[in-house]
């Protein structure tokens, strides 16, 4: 066992401190991700021009549509490795391990070939205006080459986390980060590559990512360690994987095409539009990364604790989760409002790129909360063992609704303003339904626990003493 996942838990912090300790390195680790495409958008906005920038930014919902089914399967992964742990069983964690990597590369390599014949037809079905569909026809099969190193390290990197090792990941993405970003720079600004210099960077930077994980992995001790005469699907931790993270990956699919639907709405408005879109898109996402790394915490010390049968701490992680969901609306997204335009400048001088992207982020920053609750109680619900639901709360809040929308509202009053609302309102209704999972997944979880005759503490124990009167 790492070092890392020994010290999961230090008993001088509270548990806010421990999900603080653990995230940072998460979300410092998916800011650097996001750097990948944000050195994309501003090196070749800046010095490939607005077409340029609205190609590449194109191009976001499409790759999210096609990967996320595969991506959702690591956090089958993570849930698996993180309640081995904690119920102690090491060999369940190996077979984990060599599972998770095995179908990560397979997965790759079949969604990479996809997309290269695909990526075209998709594009021009969702609209992407004359001017840019070529340049983003090339990015997307440049892109799509990295794919098999991206599944396989988001994969590893599950796997890391779940043991309690947030850091090691971030260790690597600001190496591959920094490369990426002197690569960018190097083809587009030297060799003059325009939107194949980025995306070729990235593909770069994504197969250094994938040699720093597996080489981590190789050299790990104990349960962690991958060995390549191990690699291979073992049928048992195969079907837990899938059991959670097929619905994990169907609501990113769903998520996603709602997304690409509500892209092609953006499309119908021209490049400018598309290329505000992209940029206002990019630095939002920034404010998203806190929220996923409260996820990943979410789905680490639930699972380990449901896995060492503590399930008193459900109620504790939850609450914590609210605190962090909170403070980081209301800090993060007051900074984005205030520097706005300044960090829309990094992507372009365009100032009717900016008038528009700042109207955007208004919309958003303002309600990001919502958003929040939708992304970080699904990590709670499923690491309790419950996965479908939060697949069908994305699914009839977030994408039904958003299709409703585009169908209704957006067809009467056909603005931008009223395209950009569809994302705080569906985001208010998914994020309703998923803390109504959790509170459902909660009851079974500890409905479970009281005919077992475990005993449970605080709020738990109320309920639990409340039904055993009963």
């Amino acid at each position: 066992m790492s070092p890392e996942s020994q010290n999961l838990e230090m008993p001088h912090r509270s548990l806010l401190g421990n999900m603080l300790f653990f995230a940072v390195p998460i979300m410092a680790m998916n800011l650097l991700q996001l750097l990948f495409n944000a050195a994309d958008m501003v090196v070749v906005g800046r010095y490939s021009g607005s077409e340029a920038l609205a190609a590449v930014g194109a191009t976001g919902s499409l790759i999210g549509l096609i990967v996320n089914l595969f991506m959702g399967l690591a956090v089958g992964t993570s849930v698996v490795v993180a309640q081995a742990y904690g119920a102690g069983k090491p060999d369940a964690i190996s077979r984990s391990v060599h599972t998770s990597i095995s179908v990560s590369a397979v997965s790759g390599i079949v969604v990479m070939i996809a997309g290269l014949f695909a990526c075209k037809p998709l594009l021009n079905m969702m609209g992407t205006p004359e001017d840019i569909i070529e340049l983003s026809a090339v990015y997307t099969r440049i892109y799509f080459f990295g794919l098999p190193a991206s599944m396989v390290y988001n994969f590893g990197a599950a796997v890391l986390r779940a043991a309690g090792d947030s850091r090691r990941p971030m260790y690597y993405l600001t190496i591959t980060g920094i490369v990426n970003v002197v690569l960018n720079m190097f083809f587009v600004i030297n060799l003059g590559m325009s939107v194949r210099g980025v995306a070729l960077a990235t593909v770069i930077s994504q197969y250094m990512a994938l040699f720093l994980i597996v080489t981590c992995l190789a050299r790990s001790d104990g349960p962690l360690q991958l060995r390549l005469g191990l690699l291979r699907v073992n049928k048992m931790e195969l079907v837990d994987i899938v059991k959670i993270g097929l619905p994990a990956g169907l609501q990113g699919l769903l998520f996603s095409l709602s997304n690409v639907l509500i892209q092609s709405a953006v499309n119908s408005f021209g490049s400018t539009v598309v290329a505000a879109s992209a940029a206002a898109g990019n630095v939002e996402s920034f404010v998203g990364t806190a929220m996923n790394a409260y996820y990943n915490a979410a789905i680490t010390f639930t699972g380990q604790s449901i896995g060492a049968k503590r399930y008193e701490r459900v109620d504790a992680i939850a609450k914590v989760c609210t605190v962090l969901i909170f403070t980081t609306w209301i800090v993060v997204s007051g900074l984005t409002l205030f520097f706005g335009r300044s960090l829309l400048g990094l992507y372009t001088a365009n100032p009717e790129v900016l008038d528009v992207g700042m109207m955007r982020m208004k919309i958003m920053m303002i309600t990001y909360f919502t958003c929040g609750f939708m992304n970080v109680f699904p990590g709670l619900t499923r690491a309790m063992g419950y996965s479908i639901l939060p697949m069908l709360c994305t699914l009839v809040g977030a994408c039904l609704m958003r299709i409703v929308w585009l169908a209704t509202v957006f067809a009467w009053y056909p603005t931008i303003t009223v395209l950009y609302m569809c994302y705080p309102v569906t985001w208010a209704l998914a994020g309703l339904g998923q803390v109504a999972s959790f509170f459902y997944a909660r009851r079974q979880v500890f409905k479970q626990a009281l005919e077992e005759g475990i005993p449970l503490g605080g709020d738990a124990a109320l309920m639990q003493e409340t039904a055993a009167a009963k």
